[in-house]
């Protein structure tokens, strides 16, 4: 009789970083997208663990750690002989935590197989975002228990060079009594970063013997970071100086194309939030696709252009849907109103013919577009696939310049549900410091299903039809860019908010609160 081999689990002990999402090294992600179970520590941020799940398996399951190192050790024992993949996620590096250490002992002396993943330690990797280099003798820990430091030895790492230490908010007055007993000077500078490598990082500096009032409001774990580095902030502070930290953004998109602007907004600083203004759907009947699909593959067309990315997807699935490819796109040329729309095209393996080199808008398109000539176009025809709320400007336009349009609707465009009642309250009162508008329809419904954004929040907008309709419905625009695109929408507000600093830090003191200069949330703490 042959046994079923037992499947055998393995076990990763795996160190999330600072809290930064982005600094997960690789074979951390690897082994946490390969895990059936997650047993997480409380101090690992939210945000990180929103990131992890959404790249885990749909059926793992998370869970905070509970009890001594010896309880959570058996969990994880207990998942492995089931042959689970457990991981248990800890912040910063799991050799950075003594309970850690002895959970590693305990399944150490079992027969699993494990694993130590190293992170990025919280103390070193929140002083760097901080702006603070560790020159000299350099002490960085992630503190459990602040009783057992060593404060005689910490004092030598100060006069010699830096100090960096994560400890809880609680425990800040007990290191500044170590400190200063062990003889450092009351002087000595030094700065607390709250929220590390976080959307709301924020440091504030004084010196060893003020360091304890000056983050009054800190809360959970901080890092402290003492000594000659911490006189270097002003100059190597990048997290924090970033343009549009600490900006909420509102970026009102189909829910599939807000991703990319946000990610652009989030490598500039700011907070962005997503609420879904249009709905695309499929046409109320199909027929005129159908034929156009048809007319593709029959050459009926001479050119095919695409005004957004929307419409590059609709065509792609109406070909998926009759087994066709990019083969059946031989002889006839592409033309797209912006890089976005030809970004699109390329990731399906065609190279656009024409792009707009100046203004990326109909306007722009129809400017380099040549007129047909019979001699040289012998099909006459142009296929336009487009929403169902488009205007004609483009179609008229070709049609002057001798082309037969078919101008087709390829999706229509509806409006989405109402955002959250909290949502709507800040977008009245001027809850978020900057909206983004990339097309009219985003403004009309905006408006429609949460109201027109409050007088003191920044309004960008991608082109000119985009700001016609903005000041149409009352508002002021501020930002709009030299070309429509979305990463030059979001380098034209990044460059505004450098402008609004600026102009905040000429300003005599006594104007500056309550200024209509000061506005976004980051400038106020400048």
């Amino acid at each position: 009789m042959t046994r079923t081999r037992k499947p055998v689990g393995r076990i990763a002990f795996v160190g999330a970083g600072p809290g930064d999402p982005g600094l997960l090294t690789r074979r951390a992600h690897d082994a946490l997208v390969d895990a059936d179970q997650v047993i997480y520590d409380r101090g690992v941020p939210e945000s990180l663990l929103a990131v992890v799940r959404a790249d885990a398996r749909d059926d793992a399951e998370f869970t905070p750690a509970e009890g001594a190192p010896g309880d959570v050790a058996k969990v994880l024992i207990s998942a492995a002989r089931s042959g689970l993949n457990a991981v248990h996620l800890v912040a910063g590096d799991p050799f950075g935590h003594d309970s850690v250490v002895k959970e590693v002992q305990a399944v150490a002396r079992t027969a699993a197989h494990f694993e130590v993943v190293p992170g990025v330690g919280q103390a070193e990797g929140v002083a760097t975002y901080a702006g603070v280099p560790l020159p000299g003798v350099r002490t960085a820990a992630d503190v459990e228990d602040v009783s057992a430091l060593d404060f005689e030895a910490l004092a030598t790492a100060v006069g010699r060079g830096s100090l960096a230490l994560a400890v809880d908010a609680g425990d800040l007055a007990a290191v500044r009594d170590g400190l200063l007993a062990a003889g450092v000077d009351g002087t000595t500078g030094v700065g607390v970063t709250g929220d590390g490598t976080g959307e709301t990082q924020y440091t504030t500096t004084s010196t060893v013997d003020s360091f304890v009032a000056a983050a009054l409001g800190f809360t959970g774990r901080v890092v402290l970071t003492v000594g000659v580095g911490v006189g270097q902030r002003d100059k190597l502070s990048w997290w924090e100086n970033r343009p549009l930290y600490g900006w909420k953004v509102l970026v009102p998109r189909t829910k599939e194309q807000a991703g990319v602007m946000s990610a652009r907004l989030r490598a500039y600083g700011a907070i962005p939030c997503e609420v879904p203004t249009i709905a695309v759907e499929p046409p109320r009947t199909p027929a005129q696709m159908e034929r156009a699909v048809k007319g593709l593959v029959d050459g009926r067309y001479a050119w095919v252009i695409f005004t957004s990315v929307n419409a590059v997807r609709a065509v792609w699935e109406k070909f998926a849907e009759h087994g066709l490819d990019a083969r059946h796109f031989g002889g006839v040329k592409i033309a797209c109103i912006g890089e976005a729309t030809a970004d699109a095209v390329r990731a399906f393996g065609i190279q656009p013919e024409l792009i707009p080199s100046g203004e990326q808008s109909s306007e722009g398109l129809l400017a380099e577009f040549s007129p047909h000539d019979e001699i040289l176009d012998p099909v006459g025809r142009v296929l336009l696939p487009r929403a169902d709320i488009a205007t004609e400007t483009l179609a008229a336009g070709l049609t002057e310049r001798g082309w037969e349009v078919d101008d087709v609707t390829a999706y229509r465009t509806v409006r989405a549900a109402p955002p959250p009642a909290e949502i709507r309250d800040a977008i009245k009162s001027g809850g978020f410091d900057a909206v983004l508008f990339t097309s009219s329809s985003t403004v009309r419904n905006l408006v429609g299903i949460a109201g027109k954004p409050h007088a003191r929040t920044v309004v960008a907008v991608i082109g000119p039809k985009t700001a016609e309709t903005a000041t149409e419905f009352g508002l002021r625009v501020d930002v709009q860019p030299p070309h429509a695109s979305v990463p030059d929408l979001v380098e034209a507000l990044a460059a505004y908010a450098v402008e609004l600093r600026e102009k905040l830090a000429a300003m005599p003191a006594k104007q500056r609160r309550g200024s209509k200069v000061q506005g976004p949330t980051a400038l106020r703490f400048r």
